[in-house]
Order: C-alpha cells, then structure tokens, then sequence
C-alpha cells in the first residue's frame, strides 16, 4: 500500500456527490472524445491550407507522444497528492493548448501546440477513468460505463458533423476553441465535489525517471519518422538516444523510492499481456482515424462531412461495444469477451484491405463500425481486468499503465504508417506532394492529378494493409491473457 492513500472524505456523503462527479468526468471525457473524430475530419483540409503534408501524421503523433509520455506520470502523481489536483491542472493545460492550435500560422506550430494539448489529456484521460474505480465497486460498472459510453457515442455524431460544418463555414480555429466551454465546466464539477483527504506522511516524486522517460519516448517516435524519410544521419543519432535514456531510465526506475513506472506491476502476467494486445490495438486504432478520411476525401473524391461519418460509425460502435461488454463480465468473463473484441479488429480491417476508389463509402463505413465494436468489448475488458487485479493504492499507475499502452500503440501506429506513407509518396511522381495538398483543399475531383491520385491511393492503400496485419496480433496477443478470478466477483 502506498505510504500516501488518498481518501474522499468531507461532510457530503459519496452517494450524493457521486453523480456530478461522474458529470465532471462525462464532460471531461466528452472534450477528449470529440478531439479524436473532429480533428481527423478537419486535418485534410487544414494540411492544404498549412501546407507541408509530409508533416501530416505528425499532428496526431505530437498529441500521442505527449499524452503517452505523461500518462504513466500523472497516473502516479493522482496515486501520490490525489485526482482532483491532477485533473484541474490537465484541464488547464490541455485548454492553453486548444487555444494556441486554434491560433496555428503553420503546421510545425501546430504540431507544437498539439505536444501541449497532449500533455493535458495524459493527465485528463487515466485520472478520470481512475475516480471511476474509486467510486464504483465492479458490480456498478456496468451501468457507469453505460453513462461513459454514451459519451462517445454522441460525440462520434457530433464530432464529424461540428468538424464537416465548421471547415465548409467558419474558420478551423473553432475544431480547437470549442473545447474552452466543455473544459471549464468539467473543471468545475471537479472542484466543487471531488473533495478528498491526502496523509501527510512524506512522498517523493520521480522527476528524473519522468524526464528519462519522456527523451526516450520522443527519441524512438523521431527515429521512426526519419526513417519512413530516409534520413540515416538522424535516424542513427535519435535510435542512440532512445537506447541510451532507455537504460538510464531503468536503472533510474530501480532505485528510485517511488518510481514512475513499477516494473513489479507490470511483471503480474495478467497485466503485461493485456497491455501487450493493448498497445498493437492502439497501432490498428489510430491507422483508421488517421488515414481513412484523407481516402476519402481525397482518392474517393466526397466531402469532409461524409469523410467524418465513416469514421463517427467507428466511435459509434465503441460504446454501444462497451455497454453491452460491461454488462455480461459477471456472465462471460473478462478474458472471452476480450478475445472477441480482439478478434473483430481484423475482420473490421479486411473492409480497408480490399478499398477501391469507386466503391460506396458505406464499406468503409461498415468496416469501422466492425472496428469501433471491436474495441469496444476489447478495452472495455482490458480495464476493468487491470483495475481489480490492485488496490487502491496502485490503481491509479495500473489504470494508466493500460492507457499508457494504447497510447503508446496509438503514437508507434501513426508514426510508422505515416512513414509508409511518406515513403510510398516520395516514391511516385516528381511533384505528387504538392498535387496530393490541392487534392486536400479541393475534396479530390477538382484537381486534375490523376497520377498524384492514384500515388496517393496506393500508399494508403499500404498503410490499411499495416492496419490489418497489426490487429491481427492484437487477437494473437490477446490469446495470452490468463483466465484469473477477480476478487470482485466479476470472473476473467
């Protein structure tokens, strides 16, 4: 047990408060939510108007590593002074970075500003999930989770849509600004009731494991992007660096009082192997939201409104998914509906495999509801098995050592395919690049660049092959994940 167990304790029973906590929560996830399907339905059109498009996947790689660098921190630092401290200032930090992306003069700005909004959601994301936990015994999870998922789910129609609207009629700044409301009022909600007691007893945090931690992360994503762009030079020195902040890092982690990253936590096989299946369906996750609306628009020539839709079928499946996984645990288990989550994500992946641009947008609309199911019964599982496997104390580092998992699979998955991407572009037509950003601006059938079209569709065409391969070993890895009985009476 952690020397400095947090307790909610003041003079308003729990049972009162706990709903407009879980309305804080709602709307804090809700911003995070939004943010995935409404920036990759803009982000086509504002890489035309930014310009270089070889920076394109860095835009969701920033945000990724930040919040996959941070996750892991904050998870601990909520163990350390307690969750309310740590969300306001998420909250906070992910607001400031909102505003600056909306003020963007280019896309390396953007991408800067995009690293600070991701730093927030790495503390916004595991510690709201983790009040849930401190909140609700296993057996109220599944009508919680209900409460959550019908978060995504509206956000899933509302994202594409604010996203297709906003970029056709006012200015894009606004798919960044109109997280300032939503964060505010959750920011609220968790000052005013999340009321908690922290011991006094002495705590020390990990400041040199967390920056260790954070070089080695950025080290291994720029090694991957400067060797999807054939810069050998760079991509030598930043694979050195990650190798060396790497072992700094466990070393650092070995000695250390309280460390960042409890390697004995991550030993619990249970734990290691779920994280494993997690991390590679971050990677296929993130290759759909990333590169199907550029297909759309681009290659199949429809608007930005109907690229977000194919994507809102993805969101959309996700917590109908997770409803439906959350209420049938006590019934099925953990590990069985774990393993058919896993094992949609292929089947969903075969849609983008055999993607042509004459067909309907409807396949890819039907491959990611397939997808967005998938995932839905696969991380709902994945959570609920990694936070009843610890005590409180250790719940908010296990709870963010999932998120963490995801979120790095998310970063390795941009990264990679977008250096596919990258690649396949560098190796068509003289000029392609410049012809692929009016594709962008012009929603594909305006331009006459056939060949750079056609250069286009092929390499996105890799990158969905990547995606299928990669969640086929998700459902491999899943495989491993041991049957083991939860002390909650909800049986893995």
């Amino acid at each position: 047990m952690n020397a400095s167990a947090t307790t909610i304790a003041d003079s308003t029973p729990p049972a009162v408060r706990r709903p407009f906590v879980l309305a804080a929560v709602m709307a804090a996830s809700f911003m995070i939510a939004i943010e995935a399907t409404i920036v990759s339905t803009a982000m086509p059109q504002i890489a035309g108007q930014l310009g270089n498009l070889q920076l394109y996947s860095w835009v969701f790689s920033s945000f990724l590593l930040a919040q996959t660098a941070t996750t892991v921190v904050f998870g601990k630092l909520a163990d350390l002074y307690g969750r309310r401290s740590v969300l306001l200032a998420g909250i906070g930090i992910f607001l400031i970075g909102s505003v600056l992306c909306g003020l963007a003069w280019s896309m390396p700005s953007l991408i800067a500003f995009r690293l600070i909004q991701g730093i927030g959601a790495g503390a916004i994301q595991p510690v709201s999930i983790t009040v849930i936990g401190d909140l609700y015994p296993a057996h109220e999870r599944g009508r919680v989770q209900g409460w959550l998922a019908s978060v995504w789910g509206v956000s899933s129609v509302v994202g594409p849509l604010a996203g297709g609207l906003i970029i056709q009629h006012v200015s894009w700044a606004w798919i960044f600004w109109i997280n300032v409301p939503i964060g505010l009022a959750a920011a609220a909600g968790f000052f005013l009731f999340l009321k908690e007691t922290v011991s006094t007893e002495s705590r020390s945090v990990d400041v040199a494991g967390a920056g260790l931690f954070t070089v080695a992360v950025a080290a291994l994503m720029v090694a991957l992007t400067e060797a999807g762009a054939g810069a050998g030079s760079m991509t030598l020195a930043a694979g050195l660096v990650f190798v060396v902040a790497g072992i700094l890092f466990v070393l650092q982690e070995r000695r250390a009082r309280d460390p960042m990253i409890a390697f004995g936590l991550w030993a619990h096989r249970s734990l290691a192997a779920t994280n494993a299946a997690t991390l590679f369906s971050g990677m296929a996750v993130i290759g759909l939201t990333t590169f199907l609306p550029m297909y759309v628009q681009a290659v199949m020539g429809h608007s930005p409104l109907v690229a977000g839709f194919m994507l809102t079928a993805m969101v959309l499946g996700w917590p109908i998914a997770a409803t439906l996984g959350a209420r049938n645990f006590a019934r099925f288990g953990l590990r069985p509906i774990l393993i058919v989550g896993a094992a949609l994500l292929p089947l969903g992946a075969v849609a983008f495999v055999i993607l042509s641009p004459t067909m309907s947008p409807l396949v890819a609309g039907l491959g990611s509801l397939v997808m967005g199911f998938g995932m839905g019964f696969f991380s709902t599982a994945a959570i609920v098995l990694i936070q009843d496997s610890v005590g409180w104390a250790e719940r908010g580092a296990a709870t963010a050592s999932n998120l963490f998992a995801r979120n790095l699979g998310s970063t390795l998955g941009a990264t990679v395919l977008g250096a596919v991407l990258n690649l396949s572009l560098a190796r068509g037509h003289a000029g392609s690049l410049e012809q692929v950003q009016q594709l962008l601006v012009a929603h594909g059938p305006a331009v006459d660049g056939a060949a750079s079209r056609a250069a286009l569709a092929h390499g996105l065409h890799l990158t969905f092959w990547g995606v299928f391969v990669i969640a086929a070993v998700t459902l491999a890895l899943s495989v491993f994940v041991p049957r083991v009985a939860s002390s909650r009476k909800v049986a893995a």
